[in-house]
């Protein structure tokens, strides 16, 4: 399936494919390390996260950084549409996002933000409906604790390479990286074996016995 661009590409993905699927393929493809850490949760578990990665480097401080939070509201202003703040390189132990950051970025048409740490303003985040994926709720304030100190330059979450640029997926199951230079293959081999999943569930909802489902078409 070809698509013409990024609004199509990620609508298609919203519409038909979950990260399962997507992560199988990877595997079957020799990409067994994409899938950011389990520990990233949705806000809310029906939110779904597609788009380009905007990353953002993180650092601890120990007093306000000058300017205040570094190059955070650079970051935050850069967004374009389609984009995914991800933020990763701090401790644990402040919030890297909040309400009026999603609404910033909402405006600024960006698709969602993946955070390695903890959101705040919670409630207010999931009335937006703005997909943010954290570690948590936790209110402590970055201002004090840590700055931005790069943004779109290669990052490591958890050993996972994420590049300015490369697709970032998630859902209740997981957020994942789809480099860009290997994303058509993906999607559409990901799309192929969505359909393949459609037909089999049909098949064992009948009764068909699972081995022989799965000799079918390869999937379980």
């Amino acid at each position: 399936m070809k698509w013409k661009n990024d609004e199509e590409l990620l609508g298609l993905m919203r519409r038909l494919l979950y990260t399962a699927i997507v992560g199988d393929v990877m595997d079957a493809c020799g990409m067994r390390h994409q899938f950011l850490p389990a520990r990233l949760r949705p806000l809310r578990e029906n939110m779904v996260i597609a788009g380009r990665a905007m990353t953002v480097v993180e650092a601890d401080v120990l007093q306000e950084a000058d300017p205040p939070f570094g190059l955070m509201l650079e970051a935050l202003d850069s967004l374009r549409p389609n984009e995914v703040y991800i933020a990763a390189g701090s401790s644990p132990r402040y919030a890297l996002w909040g309400e009026l950051m999603s609404t910033a970025a909402q405006a600024r048409g960006a698709t969602g933000a993946v955070l390695a740490g903890y959101t705040r303003d919670t409630f207010g985040i999931v009335n937006m409906g703005f997909p943010v994926f954290c570690y948590g709720s936790y209110a402590q304030d970055q201002r004090v604790r840590g700055q931005v100190v790069a943004f779109r330059v290669p990052l490591e979450v958890d050993d996972v390479l994420v590049r300015p640029g490369d697709l970032l997926f998630g859902d209740v199951d997981g957020v994942l990286v789809v480099p860009r230079e290997s994303e058509e293959e993906i999607i559409n081999k990901a799309l192929e074996r969505s359909a393949k999943e459609k037909k089999a569930k049909q098949e064992l909802a009948e009764g068909r016995l699972a081995k022989a489902v799965f000799g079918d078409y390869g999937i379980l």
